[in-house]
């Protein structure tokens, strides 16, 4: 019997859910859970196999989740189930751990099987997903950020203006630019804010 948690802001998704997997023999839906918070503490307190995780969830959303569940409980397996599916949502979930990642438009049938799969540890992804992530393996890999590169970075997350950085480096501004320049074309942003936070999702700030 697989011992399913179903996580999702939206009662009316839960219900659907829950018909959904209502009449299936081999699948018990053990409990629902509004946010990635109580997700965690019902997926350890009911002893799930598989939590069914939305995305975008007030309190903690289910990137968050996931990541703790995996630290906390990783025998669990995590299958996101959600409407988004750009770059920004799925990249990140995966590499929290989910084991699939599947949209809310799939067929009923679709979302048996990948319950099923996940049980057994299977990877389950579906086609527009799967097609993101050969996109993402196929786009050329920048090169890594220099020394001086990831200084300007750590300055610059730390709100230093352009002269503020220069004269910490002890550098010209036009410098800074440049460095900046290249910081963008390697981490795949256009401005600062984003370079920062793009910094801090590869591990490149602390």
């Amino acid at each position: 019997m697989i011992r399913l948690l179903i996580v999702d802001d939206h009662p009316i998704v839960r219900d659907g859910l829950r018909a959904a997997f209502e009449t299936e023999p081999d699948i018990d839906v053990a409990g629902e859970a509004a946010n990635g918070r109580e997700g965690i503490d019902r997926a350890a307190a009911l002893q799930v196999d598989i939590v069914l995780m939305d995305l975008r969830m007030p309190e903690m959303d289910g990137v968050t989740a996931i990541t703790a569940l995996r630290h906390s409980h990783p025998h669990i397996k995590t299958l996101v189930l959600t409407t988004f599916d750009g770059d920004s949502d799925v990249l990140p979930a995966i590499e929290a751990g989910a084991t699939g990642y599947l949209l809310k438009d799939a067929p009923t049938d679709e979302l048996l099987r990948a319950v099923r799969a996940a049980a057994a540890g299977e990877p389950v992804l579906s086609p527009s997903v799967a097609g993101r992530l050969m996109g993402q393996v196929r786009r050329p890999v920048k090169a890594a950020l220099t020394d001086r590169e990831l200084q300007v970075l750590a300055l610059v997350a730390d709100g230093a203006s352009n002269r503020q950085a220069a004269a910490k480096l002890f550098i010209s501004e036009a410098s800074i630019k440049t460095h900046l320049l290249h910081i963008y074309d390697k981490l795949g942003v256009r401005d600062r804010a984003a370079a920062v936070g793009e910094g801090y999702r590869r591990g490149l700030l602390s």
